[in-house]
């Protein structure tokens, strides 16, 4: 990755009509799913072929079976977000480690929308948390045993989305509806798509194991700089994995921004790029795998803005035994799932005095 960075501008596309303001809501969900939502106005025909061919999708529901928490009717959802790693194919330069075979969760997220579909609540799940591996079977039948305090992202190494899934809900007592997943390479081409992402460092980060390298200012990010950013963790802050989900929420805002100025929708080549990158890059729940039931989807969250989202980490402290693992404070938790689960905001009280990696700040959000 270069070391260097240009100074950016912020685009001068037009101002999109209110309708489409309102998409820039799935776009605050998670950066992770930013390219979905400009699906919309690609038409039918070989387009739509195209596009739908592009998507992967699992049969999640099958492989859990019944044994889950129950769907709580109130209108609200839960999505599981993945970043994933790997290791593998256009990932492995990406990942900064050998072909090896396996696979991880780099980043999770569980996002979960509030009845009316007007606010969310996104709760980032560190994922060097020592947790208990539920047992579990994967998409092809297999069966993997529990295990005892294991991180959370060995739940994807093992047994892949079906387990992170059970894990995820194992953990939070929550029903997941919906999976998205995103892979290294999907992420830096959705940011290249969109022309880079604008960002201001209030401090310099240097971090050749994200082979980032960054001078204290503003800077346009390509995206092999800015999947470095969202993955640094030693180069800024107390160099744990909670300081580089500080940097992925802030990431998260100055995305919105930067989508709100490209205008892709006033661009029929850009966006059919966008959308085509975009299907290629995530893999989601059977319920998903379709560009009508993406749409449909991204419908249903259209209503909610950035400044009605609340993005925290799970609560968690410092594992005194090994401080690269950290541990969940269970009666803070259960504050953040008991919300959610009664479709609440999340309580103050739940995050405060919690380890928190002493990142933020490096990042204007704006």
């Amino acid at each position: 990755m270069s070391a260097e960075s240009t100074p950016g501008h912020r685009g001068k596309g037009r101002r999109r009509a209110t309708r489409d303001k309102r998409h820039r809501g799935l776009k605050a969900a998670a950066w992770t799913v930013a390219g979905i939502v400009v699906l919309g106005g690609t038409g039918a025909g070989y387009v739509y072929f195209k596009l739908n061919g592009n998507i992967e999708s699992l049969d999640i529901d099958q492989a859990l079976g019944t044994d889950r928490p129950e769907r709580v009717d109130n209108g609200s959802e839960n999505i599981l977000v993945l970043g994933s790693d790997t290791r593998s194919g256009g990932n492995e330069k990406l990942g900064g480690g050998a072909d090896d075979g396996s696979a991880r969760s780099d980043t999770a997220m569980v996002v979960h929308v509030h009845e009316g579909h007007r606010k969310a609540s996104v709760v980032s799940l560190p994922r060097d948390t020592v947790v208990d591996r539920p047992e579990c079977t994967d998409t092809d039948g297999g069966t993997h045993p529990a295990a005892s305090g294991v991180m959370l992202n060995s739940a994807y190494a093992t047994g892949g989305a079906a387990c992170a899934v059970k894990t995820v809900e194992s953990i939070t007592d929550l029903r997941v509806d919906h999976y998205l997943e995103v892979d290294f390479t999907g992420f830096q081409k959705l940011i290249d798509e969109l022309g880079g992402v604008e960002v201001t460092t209030g401090e310099d980060i240097d971090d050749p194991d994200s082979h980032l390298e960054l001078e204290a200012g503003t800077h346009r990010l390509d995206g092999e700089q800015a999947l470095g950013l969202v993955r640094t963790r030693h180069g800024v802050g107390d160099g744990s994995d909670l300081g580089r989900i500080q940097l992925q929420q802030a990431f998260v805002k100055a995305l919105v921004r930067q989508v709100e100025e490209v205008g892709v929708l006033t661009h029929p080549k850009k966006l059919y790029n966008l959308a085509d990158t975009a299907t290629k890059a995530v893999t989601t729940d059977s319920d998903l795998g379709s560009v009508n039931s993406l749409m449909s989807f991204a419908a249903g969250l259209e209503n909610i803005t950035p400044t009605n989202m609340h993005m925290i980490t799970m609560p968690v402290r410092y594992d005194p035994a090994d401080g690269n693992r950290v541990l969940p404070l269970e009666e803070r938790s259960e504050l953040v799932w008991d919300a959610l689960k009664n479709d609440r905001p999340i309580p103050e009280s739940a995050t405060r005095d919690t380890a928190a990696g002493e990142a933020k700040g490096v990042i204007d959000a704006g």
